[in-house]
């Protein structure tokens, strides 16, 4: 399950550099996790700029879905070609958070 995982993250990586859709700013693909039956996958998506931004990326990414979708039919050999559902990854944004905390803790 970690291969494909991995797998379909560096497949989707490759063809979201290739779309030409504007709305797509710097997006980076951080994981994907596919479910045990493989007819759906949460693709955690990490995009740089703020809210105006992300949504934007999210729109573009959800237009080209199909296109996505049939990259994963291609290069990943599956059963079934899995649903994508594009989500945010907040890891980022958790770790700065935690490192404040960590820093007005010591100023303490």
């Amino acid at each position: 399950m970690l291969r494909i995982n991995e797998s379909m993250r560096e497949v989707l990586s490759e063809a979201i550099r290739d779309l030409s859709d504007p709305r797509i700013g710097f997006v980076t693909i951080t994981g994907v996790k596919c479910a045990r039956d493989f007819r759906s996958a949460k693709v955690f998506v990490s995009v740089l700029g703020d809210t105006d931004a992300q949504k934007r990326s999210f729109a573009g990414l959800r237009s080209c879905q199909g296109l996505l979708q049939r990259a994963v039919a291609q290069q990943v050999k599956l059963r079934n070609t899995p649903q994508l559902e594009f989500v945010p990854d907040d890891t980022i944004d958790q770790a700065l958070r935690i490192e404040k905390l960590l820093h007005e803790g010591e100023d303490a």
